[in-house]
């Protein structure tokens, strides 16, 4: 799911392009994307865009009546660029919006069709949309504890609660919590002043330096490859693979769709966090640590 950089740097690619532009025409062809009926999107054709918003990871572009589109990708949608409006359009485009400077497409993979665009009237409706998560670059350090400890959920759970923190997802979550040097499955209400502390300072610098890199990376065109996977992330997507830090092979928890990457020497005192289904399967021969399950292997 494209995360607070990813939002960030697509915002900053569309103000580029549609800032100002007029809208002359749209296509919505999933039956799964508009959840909203009133106002109807053609309520936006022929007007100009003149903002942009980020909601937690969603993107609302309004136009000069004070009617907001609001996207949100969820896992497999992502936009794409392109400088016509397309003669026929892929199995996989949700949704087409025509400017007098080019076409923005929504595309999302997969069968679970579960991006999502609302159109709203005015600031009061968007904010409907708005999870409420604290922005990490406008709290304190303080402030960012309390909201931590205002339930008491994991801090996996708790960075990537959309009610708690704005725009973190599982990617930045894992390579968060390693540069912190803390446990995904440590409490909330367990975590030391301290902890807090360099938590909030990790988030703050991680998201910061992979805005920096995604920027690098597009050099000014429109973001094409924007995925939760990146050959210099840390831990997220790593598991087998040496921690950069100290070498040990990064280990997983794994549920549902989703998995999180730790390192066990960095971020659990060597302690192997119970993986669900292979704990399960192996039951009394599930290793406690990392040096017993290096003894298991040949």
């Amino acid at each position: 799911m494209p995360e607070l950089p990813d939002i960030t740097l697509y915002i900053e690619a569309l103000r580029q392009r549609i800032l100002g532009r007029r809208l002359e025409r749209s296509r919505v062809r999933s039956p799964f994307l508009l959840r909203s009926v009133d106002p109807p999107i053609d309520a936006v054709h022929g007007a100009k865009v003149a903002a942009f918003e980020r909601l937690g990871k969603r993107i609302a572009i309004g136009f000069d009546n004070d009617v907001w589109l609001v996207l949100h990708l969820m896992i497999a949608g992502r936009l794409q660029w392109r400088a016509d409006w397309p003669a026929s359009l892929t199995r996989q485009t949700a949704l087409a919006l025509g400017f007098d400077s080019g076409t923005l497409l929504l595309t999302e993979a997969g069968t679970k069709k579960r991006a999502s665009l609302h159109v709203v009237r005015d600031h009061e409706a968007l904010a409907a949309h708005q999870p409420g998560g604290i922005e990490l670059d406008r709290v304190s350090a303080a402030e960012f504890e309390a909201t931590l400890k205002r339930r008491n959920h994991t801090l996996k759970r708790a960075l990537t609660d959309p009610r708690l923190i704005s725009g973190v997802g599982n990617a930045y979550s894992d390579e968060i919590l390693h540069r912190a040097r803390l446990s995904p499955v440590t409490l909330t209400s367990r975590l030391t002043s301290e902890e807090s502390a360099r938590l909030f300072a990790a988030a703050r610098e991680v998201l910061a330096a992979w805005l920096e890199r995604l920027r690098d990376k597009a050099r000014g065109e429109f973001p094409s490859k924007v995925t939760a996977f990146h050959d210099e992330m840390a831990v997220h997507g790593k598991y087998g693979e040496p921690c950069p830090v100290c070498g040990t092979k990064v280990q997983r928890i794994r549920y549902a769709d989703n998995e999180t990457n730790y390192c066990p020497r960095c971020q659990t005192s060597g302690r192997l966090l119970a993986d669900r289904s292979l704990s399960r399967l192996l039951k009394e021969d599930w290793p406690k640590s990392i040096d017993e399950l290096e003894q298991m292997q040949p």
